[in-house]
């Protein structure tokens, strides 16, 4: 063991030192302003500190604090004090993954502002952190502070419907196939969702893309959550068809279409594409059921995506914005029947049947046949059949079942004898009596 005594630490070293400056000081009763002269002398004195290095000055306010520190505590006093490394050390794991998602969504917003914003819905309590902290932050994240100005060639400016159901977005992803047995089943999934609060009013797993599927989805929608006063589309086949703007036309929607070739127009309906993929559609697994798909979007709604904290509405969830702040109007499916109601002018042919949508419908009422009428059916409920209108009154028609029709016994009709039909017409007797010499007499209708 060596008889050398050593501090023993560094931070001992530092306290021995500033112990052995300030002790000239210590070692005598001094007054107010005795002490003040003292350490303006001490503090033109230079000093070289435990490690090496050069001989350097130190502040009266530095040696005043050090004078104090030690009167108080002794040597343990002067000890520095461990510095913890990083900064924003108050602040949980999920406040700070929050600010950063708020700050990377609202990049034009403030510092002042952001922290009031969570203060105020409770996410942050009272001076938690302060703004030079978050500041610092957000730099060593690379997410300083971007202002809204318009450049030359104009900028794309941030933009929101004013309240929930004011305007909706409805879009189809495409999932991954199915594997059905042998074959393989293409995945659409169809969602609509709220522009204000990032709430789907609907979302719905099929195997195509077709614009009965998607009035189908607008329906049960308008039933759950009212109708809203524009929906906004790209300009797909499915959403640019004559069905969808006499209904949207009826019910008062304002009928919206993004630009072609701008994507960038429909980022908050891709924006969610992306987090449905990453949380749910890339991990299906073996499913070969439509049915199943759509029980994991629903569950992936429910229990994560409608209940967690949404960046671009500044911590909220969309399920808290939309439940809150939404305005419901709402739509008898009477109205919905009607809006939904198509009608057009078909011939049926002679045997009193027509093809609609690949399908062969006949109708019971036989003077009808090979006439001009109004076919009319509802994609309110698909199921319903169609039905033929003529005079102010409506005939359904009915799929048509060859198998029925060859059994069923088809019976003349039975004439009465009287009127014009009791009058005899027998040409191939009037000749035969003519050969015969015979006298023609009118015989009696009796």
């Amino acid at each position: 063991m060596a008889d050398k005594l050593e501090p023993k630490d560094g931070a001992e070293a530092v306290a021995i030192f500033r112990a052995q400056v300030i002790g000239p000081l210590v070692c005598r009763e001094l007054s107010r302003g005795e002490l003040g002269a003292a350490l303006a002398a001490l503090g033109q004195e230079c000093f070289r500190p435990p490690g090496g290095g050069e001989a350097r000055r130190f502040s009266v306010s530095t040696l005043e604090r050090w004078y104090y520190a030690y009167r108080r505590g002794g040597l343990l006093a002067l000890r520095p004090r461990g510095r913890q490394k990083g900064f924003a050390l108050k602040l949980s794991d999920k406040e700070r993954e929050l600010l950063l998602a708020i700050r990377a969504e609202h990049r034009a917003a403030s510092v002042p502002l952001i922290r009031r914003t969570l203060q105020a819905d409770g996410r942050l309590s009272a001076g938690q952190v302060s703004d030079a902290t978050l500041r610092r932050l957000f730099a060593a994240q690379g997410l300083d502070r971007i202002g809204l100005r318009a450049s030359k060639t104009g900028a794309r400016l941030r933009w929101q419907a004013a309240r929930p159901n004011a305007l909706w977005h409805a879009d189809v992803c495409h999932g991954p196939s199915l594997r059905q047995g042998r074959r393989t089943v293409p995945l659409r999934i169809h969602g609509i969702l709220d522009d204000a609060s990032r709430y789907l009013v609907a979302l719905a797993a099929t195997s195509s893309e077709r614009e009965s599927e998607m009035l189908e989805l607008l329906v049960k929608a308008i039933r759950l959550r009212g109708k809203p006063d524009a929906l906004y589309l790209d300009n797909g086949p499915t959403y640019i068809g004559s069905a969808l703007q006499t209904a949207c036309a009826r019910l008062g929607i304002a009928l919206l279409h993004a630009k072609p070739h701008d994507p960038e127009a429909r980022g908050k309906m891709e924006r969610f594409w992306r987090t449905l993929r990453q949380g749910c559609l890339d991990h299906l697994g073996e499913i070969a059921s439509l049915h199943d798909v759509q029980v994991r979007l629903l569950a992936f709604l429910d229990r994560h995506y409608h209940v967690a904290p949404h960046a671009s509405l500044l911590g909220k969830s969309p399920a808290q914005v939309y439940e809150t702040d939404r305005t419901v109007v709402e739509v008898s499916d009477t109205e919905l029947r009607d809006a939904l109601t198509v009608r057009g002018r078909r011939r049926l042919r002679r045997d009193g049947t027509l093809s609609i949508a690949g399908t062969d419908f006949e109708l019971a009422q036989g003077f009808l046949a090979g006439r001009l009428v109004t076919v009319a059916r509802t994609l309110f409920d698909p199921s319903e059949p169609p039905w033929v209108e003529h005079e102010k009154r409506s005939f359904v028609l009915h799929p048509v079942d060859p198998v029925a029709n060859a059994r069923r016994r088809r019976e003349r009709p039975h004439r009465a004898a009287r009127g014009i039909d009791s009058v005899p017409f027998d040409p191939p007797r009037a000749l035969l009596d003519l050969a015969l010499g015979k006298k023609n007499t009118p015989r009696s209708d009796s």
